[in-house]
């Protein structure tokens, strides 16, 4: 919560208002001003925390604890048919805070236009072996030491 140039932060802290859904020690949720759809909610860490490659173990399980929570709680109030969660990391992901957030975006099948994306689907232009042979490049780089740790 120190850096004193992050919109996030200054939220956390107070500085600049927003629409709270939730807070407690590590976590803070509030309403995406934008509301893409209705409910459309962002949760993050009260950590300041860049991205999800520089978020610590311990600072994502606080996170990813609550948004099935949050998530649920959303669906209670307005019965979407359906939802996104959404998390962009770095300026090719559209990240333009950089501040790690996960939106929260219901999908109502009869009235969201205003939130779409296309899914490539490029099975011709992967064999198995292609996809064995990716899976074991990311593998390569795996930490399992730090895995699991914060």
């Amino acid at each position: 919560m120190d850096h004193k140039d992050c919109i996030f932060c200054q939220i956390i802290n107070g500085d600049i208002p927003s629409a709270k859904v939730y807070e407690d020690e590590h976590v803070y949720a509030f309403l995406d001003i934008s509301q893409v759809t209705k409910g459309h909610t962002l949760v993050i860490p009260k950590t300041h925390t860049r991205n999800i490659y520089d978020t610590p173990g311990d600072v994502a399980k606080e996170l990813f604890e609550r948004i099935p929570q949050l998530a649920r709680a959303i669906k209670m109030t307005y019965q979407p048919d359906g939802m996104n969660i959404l998390n962009n990391n770095e300026k090719a992901a559209s990240q333009t805070v950089f501040h790690l957030h996960f939106h929260l975006i219901p999908r109502y099948l009869e009235s969201d236009n205003s939130f779409n994306f296309t899914w490539e689907n490029n099975t011709d232009h992967y064999t198995l072996e292609d996809l064995q042979n990716i899976a074991n490049d990311i593998h390569l780089n795996i930490d399992n030491d730090n895995l699991h740790s914060s």
